[in-house]
């Protein structure tokens, strides 16, 4: 697949965002073939370079984080560099920002001067609470969004304090949303000629992923409460721990499973129960299903466990960590996780692009960039001449 053939091939990305909802839009883009131009501040890199463990000094997120795009350094608050970004943008067609709202403005490289010079670019605002309202202007991170989501209030054992996930959930759902929203405008500027603003606040996607919450709190009052690994919505639904000391993860969302599940695990006679029949009544059952289930499966490994419900067409799968994703075969035969070449530090593996098309694949061309590494090659794209690039550094634009 040369890039050439990639279906957002031609599509010009301006990725101004840090961590990590904004870039990580910009990366989806890039996967499919799209142009993103990487727009950092020329001492201020990225943080997502520096986040997490690194090797031989060089942060391993920002591999990922920068795959398929190149690298430039602009201070958008120099003179020189407001100008050089407003020549960038006319050639784009896509800028992707995470500045508190106002920012952009106050260096005049709002809507209105993007506008101007290219009134078909999409302006992809991804902030912690939107252009307006209260809270527009208070710093904002995925961690809040998943505090005041609700998500920490239902994650968790009843009895234990809400939690918090370990990595950027709502930040990476933001991300997918933002790149959905990207390609929305992009389809309407085909039908209009003209591009418009995207104001993404990341304390919403998340909300929509947590499902029906507000109308179950509008039409009955009902708050979920936290119940652990448990489903108030079905059961047997819960982790288990098998007699080698390993753990797997059941789900009977569909009644048909859950009496798969108890015949197979001795328990035909669950299934007669009245409240058997509704995946609520089951929730409400709980107890009596996991001492069942949970039973049966302390008494066996996870191989057997695993083998017996495949058997049985019952739902069921190991609780995994890192290493098990890296060895499963189902994963090896997705190619989720692949290798890239890196010049920096040799072949990586990484997770592949989202998803495959039979026609028209993305694909991972190169790793993250070091810092600047494009400024010039981009910059001679635009018709500076090296003077013009000379000029630019000393005036501390790049």
């Amino acid at each position: 697949m040369t890039a050439a053939a990639m279906p957002l091939h031609g599509l010009r990305v301006l990725d101004l965002a840090t961590l990590f909802a904004g870039p990580l839009a910009a990366t989806l883009l890039g996967d499919f073939g799209a142009d993103v131009i990487k727009v950092e501040h020329p001492s201020r890199p990225d943080p997502s370079r520096t986040h997490g463990p690194a090797k031989d000094g060089i942060g391993l997120w920002w591999k990922l984080l920068g795959r398929n795009k190149r690298a430039v350094t602009l201070d958008l608050s120099a003179p020189g560099g407001r100008e050089t970004l407003l020549r960038l943008a006319a050639s784009s067609d896509v800028v992707i920002e995470n500045f508190r709202p106002g920012t952009l403005e106050k260096w005049r490289l709002g809507w209105e001067e993007l506008s101007t010079a290219n009134p078909r670019l999409v302006l992809a605002r991804v902030t912690g609470f939107g252009q307006f309202g209260p809270y527009a202007h208070r710093p904002g991170f995925g961690t809040l969004a998943e505090a005041m989501s609700g998500f920490a209030a239902v994650t968790g054992e009843p009895d234990a304090p809400p939690t918090l996930p370990p990595f950027g959930l709502a930040d990476s759902i933001a991300a997918l949303t933002t790149a959905y929203a990207v390609m929305t405008a992009l389809a309407a500027r085909a039908a209009t000629g003209r591009g418009q603003v995207v104001d993404m606040a990341i304390i919403e996607p998340i909300l929509t992923v947590l499902g029906p919450q507000p109308l179950w709190y509008d039409q009955l009052g009902y708050v979920q409460p936290r119940s652990g690994n448990r489903s108030r919505n079905n059961a047997p639904r819960n982790v288990y721990r098998t007699a080698d000391g390993c753990w797997v993860a059941v789900s009977t969302s569909a009644q048909s499973v859950a009496e798969r599940v108890m015949r197979l695990v001795g328990r035909p006679d669950l299934i007669h129960e009245p409240w058997f029949a509704t995946g609520s009544g089951r929730a409400d059952h709980a107890d009596v299903l996991d001492e069942a289930v949970g039973g049966w499966i302390a008494r066996r490994s996870r191989a057997e466990a695993l083998a017996a419900f495949e058997k049985a067409e019952a739902a069921i799968a190991p609780v995994y960590d890192i290493r098990d994703v890296m060895d499963d075969p189902q994963y090896r035969a997705l190619d989720t996780v692949t290798e890239v070449p890196d010049p920096e530090l040799g072949v990586l593996r990484m997770q592949n692009v989202l998803f495959r098309l039979s026609e028209t694949p993305g694909a991972i061309r190169w790793t993250g960039r070091p810092h600047g590494a494009d400024t010039d090659a981009v910059l001679a794209e635009l018709g500076l001449s090296p003077a013009d690039i000379t000029a630019l550094r000393s005036q501390g634009a790049l």
